[in-house]
């Protein structure tokens, strides 16, 4: 990944963390009981508020990155953000010395408290994690910035957090690319468009003359690939979100299906239909030389790199209908995986490398489901009209994939929108965007 040279981390104090965390999620039934915490508003002197207000037309930005930070907390379904007009300490006192008492009283476990000031034209943040109950600092850290990117330090602080108390990586300092949808459903335009994984900081990365499809993160930068038809013609891009660059791999006669990047980013990956079959396929971004990796009379599509590189994941119809398989990353050692009832499509393997999540089609009714790599273990996440294309958030936790409602007998009353779930089933969330919206797909954490 590119350094972001506009962030600058300075550590005051990083305990470093225990062999247990204050949450424990059971993978199958989820955090029954989120945590109780108590965000307290980041304080800062008046001299401060007045220039960062002429600034950035915000009244006191330390208020809104403890926002940030409470609604990130919040929507992961863990946490339970306490209401701020039962915090019986000033956020500025708290910063410096806690009364734990006073916490300990309104029912909050844990407690984030900071400070924010203006260290000539750079923002700087300070903040502290406390356990509340032992009485004592968990975590201490402090970021310098330029005053804009405020509320990418509340996500940092989140991510932050977020390890601490649970043990695990957070996912909160990302991006999520998808495809921006408006007008009627037969004649729909659609951009290339990319948010926060809240959903603010929304940019378009096209114009919407050319209909574009599947776009997907590179896993080790801030590089996506997608698919676009220029005259009718399928054509495999390659972006760079941060210069805006953008280059044609190759042209494709035929069709082309979803192309992915490999875990190093120095391939894609993707199906293509060529003399009426369909099988997959790798170019070496380097040297521009393609691979064909399977052979076989039926369809192969939707391919999806294990996080070493050693297998592929893909849905084919080599059994007499479409099922999920895995082979090593060169073609061989073919191997079935879905046995349930119904339709298995669109799998993707989890960052962790212990799950492959995937669409199903069952009954007239699409579900997003994960089991292991070998196949058992199915669990459907969650059922809709019509739903698909899962993709993981950096951690493994999280689910992000695309609904589509059913229009009345005139066509009307369609919309697409994005969905998140966790890994457990719970904690399904509408994910906020600026017009309808499909294919979304993750980024790796900013901030690594």
């Amino acid at each position: 990944m590119k350094k972001i040279n506009f962030l600058i981390f300075l550590l005051l104090v990083f305990l470093p963390n225990k062999s247990y965390s204050l949450i424990e999620v059971d993978i199958t039934r989820g955090n029954l009981n989120p945590l109780p915490i108590a965000v307290s508003p980041l304080s800062s002197d008046e001299k401060t508020k007045i220039a960062l207000e002429k600034e950035l037309t915000i009244k006191d930005v330390g208020s809104e990155i403890a926002k940030v930070v409470e609604n990130n907390l919040r929507k992961s379904g863990l946490f339970n953000p306490l209401n701020k007009e039962a915090f019986l300490q000033k956020s500025d006192i708290a910063h410096h010395k806690p009364r734990f008492e006073d916490w300990a009283l309104i029912k909050s476990q844990a407690l984030i408290t900071g400070k924010v000031s203006l260290q000539e034209e750079n923002l700087r943040v300070e903040f502290r994690l406390w356990d509340v109950l032992a009485g004592k600092e968990m975590l201490a850290l402090a970021f310098t910035t330029v005053p804009k990117n405020w509320r990418r330090v509340g996500h940092i602080i989140t991510d932050k957090v977020y390890e601490r108390l649970t043990g695990e990586k957070g996912y909160f300092d990302t991006r999520i690319i998808y495809v921006s949808e408006e007008g009627p459903k037969i004649k729909r335009i659609k951009k290339l468009a990319i948010m926060d994984q809240d959903g603010f900081n929304t940019k378009y990365l096209t114009l919407g003359n050319e209909l574009v499809l599947t776009p997907r993160f590179n896993p080790t930068n801030q590089m996506v690939t997608y698919l676009s038809y220029f005259k009718n013609l399928p054509r495999v891009y390659l972006l760079d979100i941060e210069t805006g660059l953008q280059e044609v791999v190759g042209d494709f006669p035929g069709m082309t299906f979803a192309p992915r990047f490999s875990p190093d980013g120095r391939k894609i990956i993707m199906s293509f239909a060529k003399d009426g079959n369909s099988d997959i396929y790798t170019m070496d971004l380097e040297n521009r030389i393609v691979e064909k990796i399977t052979n076989h009379p039926s369809i192969d599509t939707s391919p999806s790199y294990s996080p070493n590189g050693k297998y592929i994941t893909f849905n084919s119809d080599r059994s007499g209908y479409q099922q999920i398989y895995v082979m090593k990353s060169d073609g061989s050692n073919v191997k079935r995986i879905s046995f349930g009832n119904g339709l298995y499509g669109t799998p993707v393997w989890s960052p962790r490398g212990d799950l492959i999540a995937f669409t199903k089609l069952h009954k007239g009714k699409f579900y997003i489901g994960v089991m292991r790599t070998d196949g058992t273990g199915e669990r459907l996440l969650t059922e809709n009209y019509y739903q698909e294309a899962p993709s993981w958030s950096p951690n493994g936790r999280v689910l992000i994939f695309y609904r589509e409602t059913k229009t009345n007998d005139k066509g009307e009353g369609f919309s697409a929108k994005l969905w998140s779930i966790d890994l457990t089933g719970y904690n399904e969330r509408l994910v906020k965007t600026e017009t309808d919206a499909s294919d979304p797909s993750w980024s790796s954490l900013l901030s690594n």
